[in-house]
C-alpha cells in the first residue's frame, strides 16, 4: 500500500525525472513528505513563475521534461505565465498541483479556492486534467510522460485533489513507455527528395524542432550545399561558423529576401511564425517544404510537400532519397550575410565580449530585451543547440535569471551566464537568492538604459508621451552583494570581458551592470 503523494513520486521516478522546482505549500505536504525518500532533488525558487522558468531552462538544456510542483490556487496561478512561454517554444514541462479535495463544494471559500484553477491552466498548457482515484493518477501521469515523446512537447498540468495525495491504495506504477512519432510514408518523402534534387537555388529555414537532429541538418545543407537560417529557438542547430550558416537572421529584409528567391526552400521544426519574421509574415518565391511533427502547422503557410515526423527521421530519410546530387546550387547569399554580420550595432559590442570571454560550449540564457533580440541573436555565435536560450513567442519578461538556473542544473558540466536588462531582472531579481543556493558560477550581464527600453522607443515612434517606461532601479551589482553573491560594474568591452572571465571562477553569482550603448 503506498499513499498518493508516495505513488506520484515513485511515478516521476520511473520517468526518469531527478530534480524538481517548486515551493512548498499547505496543500502539496504529502508530496513533499516523499521527495527526499524518492531521491528528487528539490530546487526552491522564490517565486513559483521563477520555478517554472527554470524548469524551462532544465528543459532546454538536459532535454528531458522538466517538473514544476506547486500548491494550490495562487502558487500554481503563479507559474501560469513560465507555461505560456512553454507552450509558445515547445518546452516539455510537467505542472502538478493539489486541487480542492474530491468533494469540494464550490464557492464554500476553502484555502486557496479558485473557481476552476485546472481550467486556467488548460488555457495556457497542452492538456491540464483533475484526476480522481490513485489508478487515474498513475494511468494519467503515464501517458503525459509518453506524449512527451510522440509529438509536439509542450507544458502540461496534472490536478491532484489534496485529500487523495493522503489516501492509499495497492497500484504497481508502470515503467517508462517511449513512443515513436508517427513518420510521413515514403512516396511523401520520395517526392520531396525529387523536388529537393531538381532544385538550383536551394535553401532551409530550421527551428527548434530541429534541435535534435543537428548532423541530419548539416548533412542535408552540405549535400544541396545550400544556406541554412535559423529560428532563435533553432539557433545553433547549424553551427554558426559553417559557411552555409546565415546564422539567426529570420528577421532580416535582407533574409526574406533571399528565402524569396530560393526555387526550394526546405523549412524543418519551425512554425515560420510572426515572431520569427518581426515584421511582416515570410514569403516564398519557389517550392516549399515543411518538416514538422505537428501536423496542424503544416500548411500555414502552404506547403507542396507537407512532411509530418521526427525531424532527424524525415531528414535522414529525404538525404538517402536525393542520394548523390549533382546539381551546383548558384543563389548567392552574400547580401544577406552580410545583412546578418552587420546588425545590432548598438548592442554588438556588448554580445561580441560576451563571447569573447565565454568558453566556447557555454550556455548563454536571455530575457526579452534588446541588447537580447537586437545583440546577442545575431551577435552571440554558437555552434550547436541550446547554447542560446531565449523566450521566443508568447515574449515574457524575467525570464533569462531562474532559467538560467535550472540550465545550470541540466547541464552541470557547462558554463552558463545570464544576459538581460534592467527592466526584465527587476521582475525576478529575488531569484539570486536561488542562484546563491545553487553555489555554481553565474555571470549575470545586466544592460541597464532605465527601463522598458523597447517600448519606450515604440512610444517615442507612435508620438505617445513616454509613461511608465522611465524606472528607478537598484543598484544591482550592490543588490547581489545583498543576496550574497557579487556584483561588478564594467564600462567598456574590456572591463566586461574580465569580469565575465572573473565571475567563472567565483562561486554563485555576479551580477554585472553595464551602460547602454557600452562604451
Amino acid at each position: 500500500m503506498a499513499t498518493g503523494g508516495e505513488l506520484l513520486v515513485s511515478a516521476l521516478r520511473a520517468n526518469g525525472v531527478e530534480v524538481v522546482f517548486g515551493i512548498p505549500g499547505t496543500h502539496n505536504l504529502e508530496i513533499y513528505r516523499h521527495l527526499g525518500p524518492g531521491r528528487l532533488r528539490v530546487v526552491t525558487p522564490r517565486h513559483e513563475q521563477g520555478a517554472g522558468y527554470a524548469a524551462d531552462g532544465y528543459a532546454r538544456v538536459a532535454g528531458r521534461p522538466g517538473v514544476v510542483v506547486t500548491t494550490s490556487g495562487p502558487g500554481l496561478l503563479n507559474a501560469a505565465a513560465a507555461a505560456g512561454q512553454a507552450y509558445s517554444d515547445s518546452v516539455p514541462l510537467l505542472i502538478i498541483s493539489p486541487g480542492m479535495p474530491l468533494d469540494h463544494d464550490r464557492g464554500s471559500g476553502l484555502l486557496h479556492e479558485v473557481k476552476d484553477q485546472s481550467a486556467a491552466l488548460a488555457s495556457v498548457c497542452a492538456q491540464s486534467r483533475r484526476v480522481r482515484t490513485l489508478p487515474e493518477m498513475v494511468r494519467v501521469l503515464a501517458a503525459m510522460f509518453t506524449d512527451f515523446t510522440l509529438g509536439r512537447p509542450r507544458p502540461v498540468h496534472l490536478e491532484i485533489p489534496y485529500d487523495l495525495l493522503a489516501r492509499t491504495a495497492d497500484i504497481t506504477v508502470p515503467p517508462a513507455v517511449r513512443a515513436l512519432p508517427a513518420a510521413p510514408s515514403e512516396a511523401a518523402v520520395r517526392a520531396a527528395a525529387a523536388t529537393l534534387s531538381e532544385a538550383r537555388r536551394p535553401a532551409l529555414v530550421v527551428g527548434g524542432g530541429a534541435r535534435g537532429a543537428a548532423a541530419d541538418v548539416r548533412a542535408l545543407a552540405e549535400l544541396l550545399g545550400a544556406p541554412t537560417v535559423t529560428t532563435a529557438n533553432g539557433k545553433g542547430v547549424l553551427p554558426e561558423s559553417h559557411p552555409l550558416s546565415l546564422g539567426a537572421g529570420l528577421h532580416l529584409r535582407e533574409v526574406r529576401e533571399f528565402l524569396h528567391g530560393a526555387d526550394v526552400v526546405l523549412a524543418v521544426g519551425t512554425e515560420l511564425a510572426e515572431t520569427d519574421s518581426w515584421d511582416e509574415p515570410l514569403r516564398f518565391g519557389g517550392r516549399l517544404i515543411r518538416v514538422d511533427l505537428d501536423a496542424d502547422q503544416l500548411h500555414r503557410p502552404f506547403a507542396a510537400h507537407p512532411l509530418a515526423g521526427d525531424a532527424a527521421t524525415v531528414l535522414a530519410g529525404l538525404r538517402r532519397a536525393v542520394g548523390n546530387r549533382s546539381a551546383t546550387p548558384s543563389l548567392d547569399a552574400r547580401s544577406a550575410r552580410s545583412a546578418v554580420t552587420a546588425y545590432g550595432a548598438r548592442w554588438r559590442p556588448i554580445a561580441e565580449a560576451l563571447r569573447a570571454a565565454l568558453p566556447e560550449d557555454a550556455v548563454l540564457v536571455n530575457d526579452s530585451a534588446q541588447v537580447c533580440y537586437f545583440g546577442a541573436l545575431t551577435g552571440f555565435a554558437v555552434e550547436r543547440p541550446g547554447q542560446f536560450l531565449y523566450p521566443t513567442g508568447f515574449g515574457t519578461l524575467g525570464y533569462a535569471l531562474p532559467a538560467a538556473i535550472g540550465a545550470g542544473i541540466g547541464a552541470p558540466e557547462r558554463p552558463v551566464a545570464v544576459l538581460t536588462g534592467d527592466g526584465g531582472l527587476q521582475f525576478t531579481v529575488n531569484e539570486l537568492a536561488t542562484a546563491v543556493e545553487a553555489g555554481r558560477p553565474l555571470p549575470v550581464v545586466v544592460v541597464n538604459n532605465g527601463g522598458y527600453g523597447m517600448i519606450r522607443q515604440e512610444m517615442a515612434e507612435r508620438g505617445c508621451p513616454p509613461v511608465g517606461v522611465d524606472l528607478h532601479g537598484p543598484d544591482f551589482p550592490a543588490l547581489s552583494r545583498a543576496y550574497g553573491g557579487a556584483g561588478a560594474h564594467a564600462a567598456s568591452p574590456a572591463e566586461l570581458r574580465d569580469a565575465v572571465g572573473k565571475a567563472l571562477t567565483t562561486p554563485g553569482p555576479t551580477v554585472i551592470e553595464v551602460p547602454e550603448p557600452l562604451g
